[in-house]
């Protein structure tokens, strides 16, 4: 994996929590209990990717400009894509993506636990 920064950005985002589901291979961020990305192997095993969540129509665009986004592993693919985390994907684009993603399952919690959340510190 080349973004070695990856697992401490995502923790640095305000109310994230990591869990291992040692069923799926997975490291999971959630916030307020809901995932925002993924860490695992890819469906052959072999390689590294993080899935996200993405606005379906930004993330089937992504899906066709770069071969190393692909649509979301085990996941919905019109909401999620994967990412090879061995890719030509550049640092401030992961960066962008993951704090996209982050903040689009943030908008879909409750405005309580938002406000929960905004307010952590």
């Amino acid at each position: 994996m080349k973004y070695l920064w990856l697992d401490e950005y995502l923790l640095s985002m305000k109310g994230a929590l990591k869990d291992f589901k040692a069923e799926w291979g997975w490291t999971r961020y959630l916030i307020g209990n809901k995932m925002f990305a993924a860490v695992c192997k890819d469906a052959a095993g072999e390689r590294d990717i993080i899935t996200i969540k993405l606005n379906p129509l930004e993330g089937d665009f992504l899906r066709g400009q770069h071969k190393d986004i692909i649509p979301g592993h085990y996941m919905n693919k019109e909401h999620w894509s994967s990412i090879y985390l061995d890719g030509a994907i550049d640092d401030e684009m992961m960066k962008e993506l993951t704090k996209k993603s982050y903040r689009l399952v943030l908008g879909g919690l409750s405005k309580k636990l938002q406000k929960e959340i905004s307010e952590e510190g």
